[in-house]
């Protein structure tokens, strides 16, 4: 196999990415992005997260009327990178533990994920509040995958 892509995101320090998804023979293969969404979701869960605000992959989603059940999980990592006006509201010394463990309202929680169907998809929970009356963050789906 050919050496793995070496990631350029901040949080990930030069990790190297390697294939998650499989072909139809069982081999890994790279997944190609069909088309990006970014529109906001309704997950569902068979029982609540322990944490509301660290929460596990959902058991489905709803998305434009249509539901998604998942039935496998691909890939998962977080990613507390401070965005905004919250990049700029902390030390520096402090800034460098949360950007590995994360602060309130701060981190998002992503989930690669194949739907009973066989679409693959990307979505996120981002734990930032949205306003005073919505502070519990918001699920997103990021992208469909072939």
């Amino acid at each position: 196999m050919a050496a793995a892509p070496v990631c350029t995101a901040p949080w990930a320090e030069g990790l190297r990415i390697y294939p998650v998804f499989m072909d139809e023979k069982g081999q890994p293969s790279m997944a190609k992005p069909v088309r990006f969404i970014d529109e906001p979701i309704q997950v569902i869960f068979d029982r609540p997260p322990l944490y509301e605000k660290k929460p596990e992959c959902p058991d489905g989603f709803t998305w434009q009327g249509a539901s998604y059940r998942i039935v496998e999980l691909l890939e998962t990592w977080v990613d507390y990178t401070r965005r905004g006006r919250m990049k700029r509201n902390m030390q520096p010394q402090h800034a460098t533990v949360a950007s590995h463990r994360g602060s309130w309202g701060v981190g998002r929680f992503h989930f690669r994920v194949r739907v009973e169907n066989g679409q693959l998809f990307e979505l996120y929970y981002d734990r930032a509040p949205k306003d005073v009356d919505d502070r519990k963050g918001g699920w997103v789906l990021v992208s469909e995958y072939q």
